[in-house]
């Protein structure tokens, strides 16, 4: 097999030229990832609710607002044995997300569901997840 090199002007570099071919074709493949896609505006919404939904703690602190209408941070803190620190960052992602509001109260923040984020997102979980299994062709 033949090596085909590309050699610098001082001679020092040398450079496999099907490397080089390769490296190419790969920057032709990346610049097709880099165009905009734009989505809906409810896929956009439903994956940023997705997203904070992605950690089991998450739910869970939802479940326990949803059950007591507001809490402050301090009791959710002392509900999971998690630091305090951590607390407030998933309570943030939530808050980022919309699906919970805060309420600054000095020194303490209360917290409570986002009900028109709350059955925004609810809906459409369930138009999601409505599956049409007439038109299904997976035989897995």
């Amino acid at each position: 097999m033949q090596n085909n090199y590309f050699f610098c002007q001082n001679n020092i570099h040398r450079i496999n030229i099907h490397r080089i071919f390769a490296m190419n074709k790969l920057e032709t493949k990346m610049k097709r990832t880099l165009e905009t896609i734009d989505y809906h505006e409810d896929t956009e919404e439903m994956a940023k609710f997705a997203k904070a939904l992605g950690h089991p703690t998450r739910i869970a602190i939802l479940r326990h607002l949803e059950k007591s209408c507001t809490c402050f941070t301090g009791e959710i803190v002392d509900i999971f044995p998690l630091a305090q620190s951590t607390i407030s960052q998933h309570l943030k992602e939530l808050k980022n997300a919309g699906l919970i509001k805060g309420e600054l109260n000095p020194p303490k923040v209360k917290y409570c569901i986002d009900t028109e984020n709350w059955n925004k997102a609810k809906s459409l979980f369930c138009d999601f997840f409505e599956v049409d299994e007439s038109n299904n062709s997976c035989s897995i």
